[in-house]
């Protein structure tokens, strides 16, 4: 069976769909086409002249990174720096990179669950929940093509909330039309005042999915002319957002909460604030730059946050209630890796995806 760089990039958006990316973001296939037969894989946090040349050690056409080679655009490739070197190595090469970053970032079984699980930690929710991704549609369908309606929207992966899946609401009423010599109804004559037994269909969908959930609405709905409406709500998504919060096994003291961030992250050096907290127990965590996180996690009475790329004085707003616990944005990353091999290996399970050996981690640390 042979793969393209298509049908991965279609495994790795269904999972984190381009859509959720933060608008300054660069995610997606950034050098390659969608058409070419993939050989291997090989999966890398960062893309770099070393990474390119493993790829081509190794014979693999694709290269899947966390951070996008070209973030805020090139008006040059003359190879006066890393990016512009590291694009050319590829296309030289015919190697293919894509990108999965702050969309994967933003789903609840992205970067932020590997961390939660190298901690173990139990009850995980979203820290900061996104607003404004939501919405709503309405729609009067005859009783009898409310299931089938029903159903085609939730193929289109509507009417999920939360952990639920198929979920709806329905209310019965009465409609009326009156259809002009144009027209072809569905249900009684032209020209003539019709009214029709029907339920008036409600299902919850994310943004994104408004063009695909319409379209499949539209497939089976019987009526010429279809009667709907969309709303936007701003409840808060539990499967979008920034960030995860859970609880630890049982309370640790904070010595032995910074051994085990230590160890199971496989960390050189923790920066880490004081703490009024004797023990550490609820714990959140933002993989990268997460020192937006920091009031939002000391609201939530977590005990510890650990992020990275914290500033001096970002480090005060910790004010004694939370131990900020910077690891470092490599560090904090790094089994990103792991998770992107897990998702292509789930569905192509004897493709060949290796991880990358290199080191991209551009900061050293100096012990005397």
């Amino acid at each position: 069976m042979k793969i393209t760089v298509k049908d991965i990039i279609q495994v790795l958006e269904a999972y984190a769909p381009l859509a959720l990316q933060e608008n300054y973001d660069n995610a997606g296939l950034i050098v390659g086409s969608n058409n070419v037969v993939v050989t291997k894989i090989l999966i890398t946090l960062d893309t770099t002249e070393a990474v390119v040349n493993e790829a081509i050690a190794k014979g693999c056409n694709l290269i899947l990174a966390h951070h996008p080679i070209v973030f805020s655009g090139l008006k040059k490739l003359n190879g006066n720096n890393y990016v512009e070197r590291t694009v050319i190595k590829a296309i030289k090469h015919d190697i293919a990179i894509y990108a999965s970053h702050t969309n994967l970032d933003n789903v609840f079984k992205g970067v932020n669950l590997k961390i939660a699980q190298k901690l173990g930690l139990q009850n995980l929710q979203l820290l900061a929940p996104a607003s404004g991704k939501l919405k709503k549609l309405a729609v009067f369908v005859p009783n009898a093509h409310a299931t089938q309606v029903q159903n085609a929207l939730f193929s289109a992966g509507a009417g999920y909330i939360g952990n639920y899946s198929e979920c709806s609401f329905a209310i019965s009423g009465e409609g009326t039309f009156n259809g002009n010599a144009n027209a072809q109804p569905f249900a009684g004559e032209r020209g003539i005042k019709h009214s029709e037994n029907e339920i008036r269909l409600e299902v919850v969908y994310t943004d994104y999915l408004e063009q695909k959930v319409i379209a499949a609405l539209l497939s089976v709905h019987p009526y010429e002319e279809v009667a709907y409406d969309l709303y936007q709500i701003s409840n808060l998504h539990q499967q979008i957002g920034a960030g995860l919060i859970g609880n630890l096994p049982k309370s640790i003291s904070q010595k032995e909460f910074l051994a085990l961030v230590q160890k199971n992250m496989n960390v050189n050096t923790i920066r880490y604030t004081s703490t009024h907290n004797e023990y550490i127990h609820k714990v959140a965590v933002c993989g990268g730059s997460g020192s937006f996180l920091i009031k939002t996690a000391r609201s939530k009475s977590a005990d510890a946050f650990i992020t990275s790329d914290v500033k001096y004085h970002e480090f005060f707003d910790a004010e004694n209630k939370l131990m900020i616990a910077d690891i470092g944005h490599y560090e904090s990353e790094i089994f990103t890796k792991d998770l992107l091999k897990d998702i292509i290996i789930e569905k192509f399970p004897t493709f060949a995806v290796l991880l990358s050996e290199t080191n991209t981690n551009p900061i050293n640390y100096y012990t005397s």
